[in-house]
């Protein structure tokens, strides 16, 4: 098993799904440079990309097909200029044309070169897709791809996780690996082990670069979100709620920038009930944020980008554990915490539900946070059992496909039960634990292979189907 870096997991975004969004404009590229590689951009007449299973279920809502065309077009989501995105896909289906790769414009219609299968699903991944190029000379190329969770894409003949991975010097595939390689080198800290093995990608100076790179979008993102009113796109005319939970909570006082607003957000009242309310906040104006095409940061996922930034925030804001330091180690536990989901069960709701979400990201918060606040190597990983053990077998049921309902409010919720999680590992043994992390990603990884499909990222069951209103 080969090891993946913590910036695999933990990296910048765009909404609303890392799987339906990123994964499929991935798969574009990846397409693109199988082109360029083999033929050429300008020997191709015709492009088709066909979605199934999930992708096709759920990828009106999910920006699936958006994410195909821009991909096709040569676009970068962490470039692009996300205001801009109506107007880009509105021009290729007004015009029945797409620049391919930024170098060819060719013939494309809607519907035609684009089609969501809902009644067929590939064998490999619930996620699948394929995309095909017609020369000019007739030859057909073909390829397949699955998006499997996280922006990550495979074939059948090979997966990119791996082609971004090597062999670090102190391997961490089990929670138990983390205790063994902790306790060899006389480590007090997790984080410590991390930065170890993340100098098998970049030196540790560029490592700290990279989290607080993290970080100043996660404070950008809140930024964007608390201050940007309206309804989210999609139809179901939800209306985004930071803006107004942020007037209540800052009340008359009036801000210019991010700093100032970081600030007085720093000095507001410290009772229980506001901080939560906060921390609700930052996790509504993410999603609300990823809801809208806007740029987030996945972590591990974008259904769930809210809870690592919700409670990291929360750290910095409320916690004498806020310096920049603070951050990075938060961030490097947490990213670590979710290799190992990926590793050992999924981080893809197509393959195991919410679970494997929010889930996944409530854990690795929760480990972030124990970290920082002072917590032992086992009080990390048992913050992060604690988290997870009580997301079990929560399904994904998006309501119109949409990353809206109850996706949002999940977030809030998964910060919350990260913050517990933490709470109580700090107050307890981790020696008396019945339950390890390992145990509970099997358990969670067994949950998913049970659970209906209706419950992974269709829209076929839970409130997807049983609630009938407009507006939530």
């Amino acid at each position: 098993m080969q090891s993946i870096s913590v910036f695999e997991i933990i990296k910048v975004g765009i909404g609303p799904s890392s799987s339906h969004t990123m994964g499929p404009w991935n798969a574009a590229e990846m397409f693109l440079e199988l082109i360029r590689r083999d033929y050429a951009i300008a020997k191709v007449k015709e492009v088709f990309v066909e979605f199934f299973g999930s992708l096709a279920k759920t990828g009106i809502g999910h920006g699936t097909d958006i994410a195909g065309m821009l991909g096709l077009s040569g676009e970068n989501f962490i470039t692009i200029d996300t205001n801009k995105i109506n107007e880009k896909i509105e021009f290729i289906k007004n015009n029945n044309e797409l620049n391919l790769g930024g170098e060819k414009k060719i013939p494309f219609v809607y519907g035609h070169h684009l089609i969501l299968n809902k009644s067929k699903s590939l064998d490999f991944h619930p996620n699948g897709m394929i995309f095909k190029a017609v020369l000019e000379d007739g030859q057909v190329i073909s390829q397949d791809y699955y998006s499997v969770g996280g922006g990550f894409v495979a074939t059948q003949e090979d997966n990119s996780i791996e082609n971004n991975c090597v062999r670090t010097l102190y391997p961490c595939h089990h929670g138990e690996d983390i205790k063994i390689n902790v306790k060899k080198l006389g480590l007090s800290k997790i984080s410590d082990l991390i930065f170890l093995n993340e100098e098998s990608w970049r030196s540790r100076e560029e490592t700290e670069k990279q989290a607080l790179y993290i970080w100043h979008h996660i404070k950008e993102c809140i930024y964007k979100g608390v201050n940007k009113e309206g309804t989210l796109p999609g139809g179901l005319n939800v209306k985004r709620r930071a803006p107004e939970f942020n007037r209540r909570l800052l009340g008359e006082k009036i801000y210019k920038n991010i700093e100032e607003w970081y600030l007085m957000v720093s000095e507001t009242e410290r009772d229980f009930n506001q901080i939560m309310r906060w921390v609700s906040c930052f996790a509504l104006a993410v999603n609300e944020e990823n809801a809208s095409f806007g740029r987030i940061i996945t972590a591990p996922t974008n259904g769930a980008s809210g809870v690592i930034p919700a409670v990291l925030s929360y750290a910095q804001l409320f916690t004498k554990s806020n310096t920049p330091e603070d951050a990075v180690r938060f961030l490097l536990v947490a990213g670590e915490i979710g290799t190992l989901f990926k590793k050992n069960a999924t981080i893809s709701a197509a393959m195991g539900g919410c679970q494997a979400e929010i889930g996944v990201s409530s854990a690795m918060a929760a480990a972030g946070l124990t970290e920082i606040l002072g917590g032992t190597p086992g009080q990390v990983l048992m913050a992060a059992e604690i988290a997870m053990e009580h997301h079990l077998g929560l399904t994904c049921d998006p309501i119109a496909g949409l990353v809206q309902i109850p996706c949002i409010e999940r977030n809030s919720m998964g910060a919350m039960k990260a913050i517990t999680a933490s709470q109580i590992a700090l107050d307890s043994d981790p020696e008396s634990a019945k339950v390890s992390l390992d145990e509970v990603i099997k358990s969670m990884w067994d949950t998913a292979l049970s659970m209906s499909e209706r419950f992974k990222e269709t829209s076929e069951g839970g409130l997807a189907i049983s609630v009938n209103v407009p507006e939530c």
